[in-house]
């Protein structure tokens, strides 16, 4: 999952989840597990950076999201999250 932070084009958080991606970001918004970064400032979600991807196995996503945060972020993105 990316979100985008309101007002950055830049600033994004990424995580993993086995939810339907849309379900994810909303129990973020409602505060459900949430990243208080998602709650607080996310916008919305940023489908043409993660469609492409999913599904995946487990272990190939966690080593995908490291990836995928350095690659952002060599792009000038502030990532929140991609452990």
């Amino acid at each position: 999952m990316i979100a985008q932070a309101k007002g950055s084009q830049k600033s994004v958080y990424l995580g993993m989840t086995g939810l339907p991606v849309a379900d994810r970001f909303m129990n973020h918004r409602n505060g459900y597990k949430s990243s208080w970064v998602v709650k607080k400032y996310g916008k919305g979600l940023m489908p043409e950076l993660y469609e492409h991807l999913n599904p995946m196995p487990y272990d190939a996503a966690v080593q995908m999201e490291k990836d995928l945060a350095e690659d952002l972020r060599n792009q000038g993105y502030t990532v929140t999250g991609g452990h």
